[in-house]
């Protein structure tokens, strides 16, 4: 078994109990989810492969994709998710307007995004310091930029 299977095996076997507390399957997976991904995007940032990593799984989305975006069942990325993606990206090295954040992800990552659905996220990574939000003298709108 290779040692990051081995890794992830530990780790599920301790948070079993605590999972398995939970009535609802649907939650359970949920859960399960959510720390796999953590645990997957910790462990790309470690290994330094994170734009290698991003690419093999746009390119794998982009071929197994049906008519309606699913990727074997699954649902495409939430606005959180992607947003986390791209801040360790080079595409907050300049500021971005939420507009151009919003057509950014249209391009990239093919998900329609509204600015009201991104501005509360990139204000609360502005509050958790990934992000500094300052205001465009040109327009009066906040433009956000890597700390």
């Amino acid at each position: 078994m290779s040692k990051h299977t081995e890794k992830l095996r530990k780790q599920l076997l301790e948070i079993s109990e605590v999972v398995n507390a939970f009535k609802s399957e649907a939650v359970q997976v949920k859960i399960i989810d959510r720390l796999l991904d953590s645990i997957m995007e910790s462990d790309r940032h470690e290994d330094g492969d994170f734009k290698l990593q991003e690419r093999r799984t746009r390119n794998f989305q982009s071929s197994e994709d049906g008519a309606d975006g699913r990727v074997r069942g699954r649902k495409k990325p939430g606005a959180t998710k992607i947003l986390n993606q791209i801040i360790h990206t080079d595409f907050f090295d300049v500021p971005r307007s939420i507009a151009g954040i919003a057509n950014y992800c249209k391009d990239q990552y093919d998900s329609d995004f509204k600015t009201s659905e991104l501005s509360g996220i990139l204000l609360k990574l502005a509050n958790e310091k990934k992000l500094k939000r300052e205001r465009n003298n040109d327009n009066n709108r906040f433009d956000y930029v890597k700390y």
